[in-house]
């Protein structure tokens, strides 16, 4: 079975692997988009990978997700703690999503912990570093699976 599924990524994500990489580690996103685009081939994905530094964007691809039912995995970054604009935006899906973050935002600064768009989603991943977006693949593909 196949299925479209949108990989999106929020603020600063296009710098990983030179931003603070004791904390997010040295895989930059190029790197977890081949990664995913191999696995979307096993798992019989039809892949959007895509990262912006502006909400906006963000928010238009979630509505471009929308209009081709398709299953979103997000890492809003920043944005998760913010942006009431995407979590409404991510609320209109009825495919499943599911936010990823690198870091386990539970064990960091108590700003991270209040993540407003998590509450939209159907998964939540946090602390496994770039391994949390193959984990939310198979995550979806065992969901469509009878």
């Amino acid at each position: 079975m196949t299925g479209r599924l949108f990989i999106l990524n929020g603020p600063n994500l296009n710098i990983l692997g030179r931003r603070e990489p004791a904390l997010y580690g040295r895989v930059t996103l190029p790197e977890i988009q081949k990664r995913c685009q191999a696995l979307a081939g096993e798992l019989g994905f039809d892949l959007f990978f895509a990262q912006s530094n502006v909400e906006g964007q963000l928010i238009d691809w979630v509505h471009q997700a929308y209009d081709e039912q398709a299953a979103v995995i997000i890492n809003p970054a920043g944005l998760s703690t913010t942006s009431v604009a995407l979590y409404d935006a991510l609320r209109m899906l009825a495919e499943p999503i599911v936010e990823v973050h690198l870091t386990n935002v539970f064990a960091r600064e108590p700003l991270y912990r209040d993540l407003r768009t998590a509450a939209a989603s159907w998964g939540f991943l946090a602390g496994f570093g770039a391994g949390g977006y193959e984990l939310a693949m198979r995550g979806l593909a065992g969901r469509r699976d009878p």
